[in-house]
């Protein structure tokens, strides 16, 4: 673990550090078409439900993240390989997305039962949406750079040329 800025900027700088940005980075776009989502058509009462404004905002931030994931957090480029990648996205998204409705759900009540202002309930499903992905974001970091390894003798060639260009610098 870094204990200083300086190893916390040179973390950044190697493979692994670059990754996890990038999958940070990745997820935070994610997240907010999500959270844009369920703003939109919750907001704008496109969808009335908060269940289901919660499960289209989801499914909308599928497939960016996806292909964010894949190809700039990983590195992986070409054919995405059904069994190996996209299944498991699907599988692992469809956990959290469930997760999120579970969330969707305790806000349903609160909505329901409650005379709060339209506004304040849009925020309120939004928020709930992403504290549910907040909790699944370490999970998924873990199992999909299990999904999309990556050659590690790329990696590692990748990395040294990175590091040798810094240093000529």
């Amino acid at each position: 673990m870094p204990k200083n800025i300086r190893e916390v900027l040179a973390w950044s700088k190697t493979h692994d550090g670059k990754k996890i940005i990038r999958f940070g980075l990745s997820s935070v776009i994610t997240t907010s078409v999500s959270f844009l989502g369920i703003i939109i058509s919750y907001g704008f009462h496109l969808i009335h439900g908060v269940l289901g404004a919660t499960l289209f905002g989801n499914l909308v931030a599928v497939i960016p993240g996806y292909y964010l994931s894949r190809s700039w957090a990983w590195g992986k480029k070409g054919k995405s390989h059904i069994r190996k990648e996209v299944l498991p996205y699907l599988s692992i998204s469809g956990m959290g997305i469930s997760f999120s409705m579970i969330g969707a759900s305790f806000v349903k009540h609160l909505v329901h039962t409650h005379n709060w202002h339209h506004l304040f309930n849009t925020f309120l499903i939004a928020g709930v949406n992403l504290l549910s992905f907040g909790v699944f974001w370490v999970l998924k970091i873990l199992l999909f750079n299990k999904i999309f390894h990556t050659n590690k003798l790329r990696d590692i060639e990748d990395h040294l040329s990175d590091e040798e260009k810094a240093v000529s610098l």
